[in-house]
């Protein structure tokens, strides 16, 4: 079994999404450990978003994601990261194919909807930042 960090970002909390998104990963039967609504502060945002400090967009994403709640999810099933991955869909709108969740529902690179970890270290790692181990499901 695998286990991967998503994230219904802010403007996701806003649309009231975050059944629709939770639902679509039970039904494909993933299984959820983890789960809490927050509104990160600015130190978990950038160390979240470290990868990307030296990028010209990495002030917009630290602020936007402190812009409102989130809602932080671990799930775990076989090959979670990349089954996540490809049910989150394609970043650019324009390339995220219908039936994806940002195919379904977004419009704007920006406003996207949901992270979701890319690789098994970057899982690992984001886990650890955004849970302690006694907040997830054995």
């Amino acid at each position: 079994m695998e286990r991967t960090f998503v994230m219904v970002k802010p403007d996701g909390v806003q649309r009231r999404l975050v059944g629709e998104i939770i639902r679509r990963f039970e039904t494909r039967g993933l299984r959820l450990v983890g789960l809490k609504l927050l509104q990160p502060c600015r130190d978990l945002a950038e160390a979240h978003y470290a990868v990307h400090r030296e990028k010209p967009f990495y002030g917009e994403l630290v602020g936007f994601i402190t812009s409102g709640p989130v809602v932080a999810m671990v799930w775990e099933g076989n090959e979670a990261i990349r089954l996540c991955r490809n049910m989150i869909g394609a970043l650019k709108p324009v390339e995220a194919q219908p039936g994806t969740i940002r195919g379904d529902f977004t419009t704007e690179v920006q406003t996207n909807l949901v992270h979701g970890s890319d690789a098994p270290e970057t899982a690992q790692s984001e886990i650890a930042l955004w849970f302690r181990p006694e907040e997830l499901l054995s």
